[in-house]
């Protein structure tokens, strides 16, 4: 009942089936003929202003790429600087600390026990040595 009360004022978007319903609606006989030709001039209007702003578009994205060849930016030089950015803010995060900071410390605990066992290697041929 609520449903049937809201009728036209729902404020939902049109889902597709509904877009469906109304795109095969004829709404043309509900319009007078000037309504059609007022409608039929916004038309024409409309898809020129789009055309122009294609166009404009299209004129920027010509004068970016000139202004980006000027200064020597192209694709590479932006990875580049990409990567580097992204690589700086990756080792400036906390995870990226610790990780580094476990990580020398393991190493460091590493070289220690090599250094340990070669020094014990050492040690077992000096003994054999001198047996």
């Amino acid at each position: 009942m609520e449903a049937q009360a809201r009728g036209l004022l729902e404020t939902e978007p049109l889902q597709g089936r509904d877009e469906d319903t109304v795109a095969s609606a004829d709404f043309s006989s509900m319009l007078s003929e000037e309504e059609k030709e007022e409608l039929k001039a916004e038309l024409v209007q409309l898809e020129d202003e789009i055309t122009t702003l294609r166009q404009v578009l299209s004129a920027k994205e010509r004068h970016l790429v000139e202004i980006k060849q000027k200064l020597g930016m192209n694709l590479m030089n932006e990875l580049k600087q990409n990567f580097s950015r992204s690589w700086h803010d990756v080792q400036t995060t906390t995870a990226y600390k610790k990780t580094q900071e476990t990580l020398s410390h393991a190493g460091q605990k590493a070289t220690a026990a090599f250094s340990n066992v070669g020094t014990a290697i050492s040690k077992k041929f000096g003994d054999m040595r001198r047996k």
